[in-house]
């Protein structure tokens, strides 16, 4: 019997104006190498200035995380040859990190554990290289070059996929509550590399790991982890582990496993040496107590106040908690008179099948919206299949639900007079339903007010209604 161990890598990319050590914008989209500088792009004669806010926001994410701030750390040269490296070697922090020693806590099917933060550092991102398809050239985009990181390493204490899944998810909340980083991973804002090995239960020692490189999706992290496990437990098994080399792969999702990328390197390889032309950074502990406590309220005091204050189920929680923008969401539609339980059903169940999984970072219907919207289904104006049509419409345009309301004529007929009449036309022409409901049978009655929800094109309330449709049935 075989345990898989798995520590990962996590790059975020800081929430910052401009990049860690020049003047040029951190924004995302911009046109190909339209955010440099010759301080980024590596010229000779430059020199790096240290972003403070990249600082700032380190220290609050090692906060968050349960981490020691190291009150003096440094920079350090990670030398090698890329070509999206203009400088051919990239900026980082090696023996003296900003953060150390944190820790995270996970629950997975009903059980909590603790993943261990080995460290967090700060560095420059690279560029991007773009390979086109059936052309002999490859494009390098140098705009993220100088994009200031830090980069978590974990403890390798996870032990299966749903871990690793577990953590990242808790890991991005964190840092968006903390407003570290935006962490869009489709954007690259988040990226995680994985370190796989296999051993036999109760072995102390680590075998060799394989690094699954740069997946910035949630499903296909947990893909990847799972084949590559996979394929190494099947070596193991028929004698081959020699195969499992050190290396670094990557995850072809279209073939649906992971492909050599190269031998993975050791620290000695990248000679690191001191950065200098930068000197090392000393942090007061003044400047971390000012930071611990201007941390907002983390994901795990959400739940618990979610719970006490709300009424809502486990699930409904740790969903609506798990981002922090469907937790502003849920509490503003809140704040606008609506019960919890009803808020939350539309937002985890209209809302997410709009955004696909909870993943989405636009939420396209306004919180004021969605308020009025259910309101206006409480108070009997429309009913709740007009509602979900309505919603639809909110998230293609601007309009208010009323507008909507009035444009599509959708209001619902609560009227008795009008609803009586309806009725009794639907009474009329089904004496077959009548007659099967005064013999006992009462899904007469279900066919009865389909008809007349048709008759009404589904404008009749439909509690009123079937009110009415009773008492008449109970007169004849």
């Amino acid at each position: 019997m075989f345990e898989t161990i798995i520590g990962l890598e996590i790059h975020v990319e800081l929430k910052t104006k401009s990049k860690i050590f020049c003047g040029c914008s951190t924004e995302f989209g911009a046109q190909p190498n339209e955010n440099t500088c010759p301080i980024c792009t590596g010229l000779p004669g430059t020199l790096p200035v240290l972003n403070e806010e990249v600082v700032n926001l380190a220290m609050r994410a090692g906060s968050a995380l349960n981490c020691r701030i190291n009150h003096v750390n440094k920079f350090d040269r990670k030398n090698y040859f890329y070509p999206d490296l203009p400088k051919a070697y990239q900026i980082s922090q090696f023996d003296l990190p900003i953060c150390e020693k944190g820790f995270v806590d996970i629950k997975v099917d009903d059980k909590e554990k603790r993943i261990g933060i080995t460290r967090i550092h700060l560095e420059e991102d690279a560029g991007k290289l773009i390979h086109l398809e059936d052309a002999p050239v490859t494009l390098i985009d140098y705009n993220r070059t100088g994009v200031p990181l830090i980069e978590i390493v974990t403890e390798p204490d996870m032990r299966s996929s749903e871990e690793a899944v577990a953590f990242l998810r808790e890991l991005r909340a964190m840092l968006e509550y903390v407003e570290v980083s935006d962490c869009k991973m489709e954007q690259g804002s988040m990226r995680c590399d994985a370190n796989i090995s296999i051993r036999p239960i109760g072995q102390e020692t680590l075998n060799t790991k394989v690094e699954i490189k740069n997946m910035n999706s949630f499903k296909e992290i947990l893909k990847a982890i799972q084949k590559e496990e996979k394929r190494q437990r099947e070596l193991y098994t028929f004698g081959e582990a020699y195969k499992i080399k050190q290396e670094t792969r990557k995850w072809d999702s279209a073939k649906g496993k992971t492909v050599p990328m190269r031998s993975k390197e050791d620290a000695h390889d990248y000679r690191y040496f001191p950065e200098p032309d930068l000197l090392p950074v000393i942090i007061q502990e003044e400047d971390v107590m000012k930071v611990k406590e201007s941390l907002p309220e983390l994901p795990a005091q959400k739940k618990v106040r979610f719970t006490e204050s709300y009424g809502l189920n486990e699930k409904e929680i740790t969903i609506l908690t798990g981002r922090k923008i469907l937790a502003d969401y849920f509490e503003e539609v809140v704040s606008a008179g609506i019960r919890p339980k009803e808020a939350s059903n539309w937002i985890l169940v209209e809302m997410l099948r709009l955004l696909k999984d909870e993943d989405g970072d636009e939420i396209p219907v306004k919180a004021s919206h969605l308020g009025d919207l259910i309101k206006m289904i409480e108070e009997g104006k429309i009913s709740r299949t007009a509602g979900k049509e309505i919603f639809e419409e909110l998230a293609a345009t601007d309009k208010s639900p009323m507008e909507i309301v009035e444009e599509k004529g959708l209001t619902q007929i609560s009227g008795a007079d009008e609803l009586e009449a309806a009725v009794q036309e639907i009474l009329d022409s089904n004496q077959q339903a009548i007659d099967d409901f005064k013999n006992g049978k009462p899904q007469a009655i279900g066919f009865l007010m389909g008809q007349i929800m048709k008759a009404t094109k589904g404008k009749a309330n439909p509690k009123t209604a079937k009110e009415i449709l009773e008492k008449m049935l109970a007169n004849l």
